[in-house]
């Protein structure tokens, strides 16, 4: 537990904290706070991420079991009470932002003298993967997203940019949609990929791209 803890507060330092804190006052998202900051929150399930955590109960636990050591992440040991109320009324544009912020910072780095993004890649084509990750769902809640008999998952199809290795472009299915199935509906275009967040254009000649998956 000391070396994850330790590993987990060099994650945390990717990710800046005065950026943060600002998004916070933008969205004036701690308006019902009750004591729990959002930076609490956003290390809490970031935790549960990591750990794998898959209650409220399992995130509580995993934290109080490292309790000592959570000082040094700005943050202490959260109730399931109080984690289920921060979900409910804390804005999920934060964390929308957050992630474009960092995905922007991140892609600038790339972008620097003698960054991989620089360096000469072998393959002609822009190559990039494609590749799935199961994300389970209580199926009595969110019937629709079926997967199997007794268990509801929704499926998330991350498009990799190998020159960088940062998402691109991502498409949520139900869980039973297969891989193949999502790339045969995209046309992909270099310009698309190297800024995702702007819009799609129509490609008339898309330019080669070589998948993997």
């Amino acid at each position: 537990m000391n070396r994850f803890c330790s590993l987990f507060s060099q994650i945390l330092k990717f990710i800046p904290r005065t950026d943060f804190e600002g998004e916070v006052r933008k969205l004036n998202a701690e308006r019902h706070a009750r004591g729990v900051s959002c930076w609490q929150q956003f290390v809490s399930m970031l935790f549960c991420q990591l750990g794998r955590a898959h209650s409220l109960r399992e995130i509580e636990q995993g934290l109080r079991s490292c309790e000592g050591k959570l000082s040094h992440l700005g943050i202490e040991a959260l109730s399931r009470s109080s984690l289920s109320y921060v979900h409910e009324h804390r804005p999920w544009q934060l964390y929308q932002n957050v992630f474009h912020m960092l995905f922007a910072r991140f892609q600038a780095q790339l972008t620097l003298p003698g960054s991989k993004r620089t360096k000469k890649f072998r393959f002609k084509n822009k190559l990039v993967s494609l590749d799935s990750s199961v994300i389970d769902l209580c199926l009595k809640m969110y019937d629709w997203a079926k997967f199997r008999t007794t268990k509801g998952a929704i499926k998330l199809h991350l498009l990799l940019d190998h020159d960088g290795y940062l998402p691109s472009f991502c498409v949520i299915t139900t869980g039973k949609v297969h891989d193949v199935t999502v790339a045969r509906t995209l046309k992909l275009q270099w310009a698309w990929l190297d800024n995702p967040f702007a819009t799609p254009p129509d490609p008339p000649e898309a330019q080669q791209v070589a998948m993997v998956f």
